[in-house]
């Protein structure tokens, strides 16, 4: 596929971010006809994918590299999957493909950017409701924000995948290159990072 015009070049991250919901506003119908739509090279198909979309990528890319790359890396996400999206053969979701890209290239991102992945020796056990539970207190929401700014990378990494996002050990083990033991201590270390800083 032969894109000669990236369609979201001139959008506003932040534009796009107010305007999308929280819930997939989307059927899941009308997001598959875009999507063939957009693989042929409608822009303006491609465009409601990304409205569609940009906020829970935002929200990977925030969690996982900070403040000052997220609109950028989250632009660059949808550049790429505009670029490849001949290679998706709706096997799963467009929003399953299109998270893996983004974790893909943060991962890249964060590598490009020299940060050495830490690993800990430890198992971990659950201490913390997952984010998604605490949708309802902003104040909370907040806090956990600020503690993940300081967590070490590699913990950082593992706490966002799996406890934000869902992912499974072995599919984190996979993703980072580790082993599911690193994962695991990962995990329980940024958990405990999380709940001294939160207990304060």
């Amino acid at each position: 596929m032969a894109h000669t015009r990236y369609p979201i070049d001139c959008m506003n991250t932040g534009t796009a971010l107010a305007e999308s919901r929280n819930d997939d506003p989307r059927g899941s119908s009308d997001e598959q006809d875009d999507v063939r739509r957009a693989a042929a090279g409608d822009v303006q198909a491609f465009e409601r994918l990304y409205r569609a979309h940009v906020a829970r990528i935002h929200g990977l890319t925030r969690r996982m590299l900070g403040d000052d790359l997220a609109d950028e890396v989250t632009q660059d996400v949808f550049v790429r999957a505009w670029s490849k999206l001949d290679s998706f053969r709706g096997d799963a979701a467009f929003g399953t493909w299109l998270h893996r890209v983004a974790v893909n290239l943060v991962l890249g991102r964060r590598k490009e950017l020299g940060r050495r992945r830490e690993r800990f020796i430890g198992d971990g056990e659950a201490v913390l409701e997952r984010e998604s539970r605490t949708r309802e207190s902003p104040t909370v929401r907040l806090e956990l924000e600020a503690a993940l700014e300081r967590l070490p990378d590699g913990a950082r990494q593992v706490f966002v995948l799996h406890d934000v996002e869902g992912y499974r050990h072995r599919e984190i083990a996979e993703l980072l290159g580790v082993t599911t033991g690193t994962t695991k201590a990962q995990l329980h270390r940024a958990r405990m990072i999380l709940r001294r800083y939160l207990s304060r």
